[in-house]
């Protein structure tokens, strides 16, 4: 979907959920149904939830929105993100649901937000927002990492992304990943995640290491080498333990492990 037809598509299915549950329609109505567009509504409804510091809501919205202004890049990112949940995460049955309620699909949109600003040179306020996003969702990602579109988050809690992490399109993420530095390097430290690739819960890629194309990493299994492409490892320290045999693992959300031939 693009912009448009998502916003088509969250506005019927809020005006659907006010009638079957009209003690939400309030919400809704100022949420949702009182915006002229998505980038509208996100930025009204994220800089309420960080609002609960000195700058103010209204501050805060003025910002979100002067970077959807800005950079039409980072809506379509959003849209992509949304369209990762509502395909990839079974509990997620509508496209209103992640805009709403999904801390994942919030914190990665806020912090979009924050890496407009980094890239503008207004290095403070990226940290600002680096801080209340971490604070909010237990989400801390640097403002400085840079991250494609198409992205799952999910469940979020305990996500770390440092300064110099790249993740690219398509990825999906479950909760208490880190993608971390060893502590003991400068300059490019951090991980490097290519195009669709599936991290299970609990891992960590530490150092400036590669997960190659379409590599699958084993619920917490700590990375400290490169990964090849269409691969899966797991353990501590991983290790090469079978093949991914999709073409983009993050799509499937497949776990198993199917064994190489040696």
């Amino acid at each position: 979907m693009n912009n448009v037809s998502t916003w088509e598509q969250i506005r019927r299915e809020a005006h659907a959920t006010s009638s079957k549950e009209p003690v939400l329609a309030p919400l809704l109505q100022e949420v949702v149904l009182e915006r002229q567009s998505f980038e509208e509504a996100l930025s009204f409804h994220l800089s309420r939830k960080l609002s609960h510091h000195p700058i103010s809501k209204e501050a805060l919205q003025e910002i979100f929105i002067e970077a959807f202004k800005e950079d039409i890049q980072i809506g379509n990112a959003v849209c992509n993100d949304i369209q990762a949940f509502y395909e990839r995460d079974p509990a997620c049955r509508d496209y209103l649901s992640p805009a709403l309620y999904y801390k994942g699909f919030q914190a990665l949109t806020c912090y979009r937000i924050a890496h407009f600003y980094w890239k503008q040179d207004r290095q403070e306020l990226a940290f600002y927002l680096e801080s209340i996003i971490s604070e909010i969702f237990a989400v801390d990602i640097h403002p400085a990492a840079k991250i494609g579109s198409g992205i799952l988050l999910d469940h979020a809690t305990g996500f770390v992304a440092g300064e110099t992490t790249v993740i690219e399109d398509h990825v999906s993420i479950l909760h208490e990943v880190t993608l971390g530095g060893t502590g003991k390097e400068n300059g490019d430290r951090h991980p490097k995640i290519c195009h669709g690739v599936l991290i299970g819960a609990g891992a960590k890629i530490l150092g400036n290491v590669k997960v190659g194309e379409g590599a699958k990493v084993g619920a917490g299994s700590v990375v400290l080498e490169d990964v090849p492409n269409h691969t899966t490892v797991a353990g501590v320290p991983a290790r090469i333990v079978g093949a991914a045999k999709e073409e983009d693992p993050a799509l499937k959300m497949d776990h198993h492990i199917f064994k190489l031939d040696f």
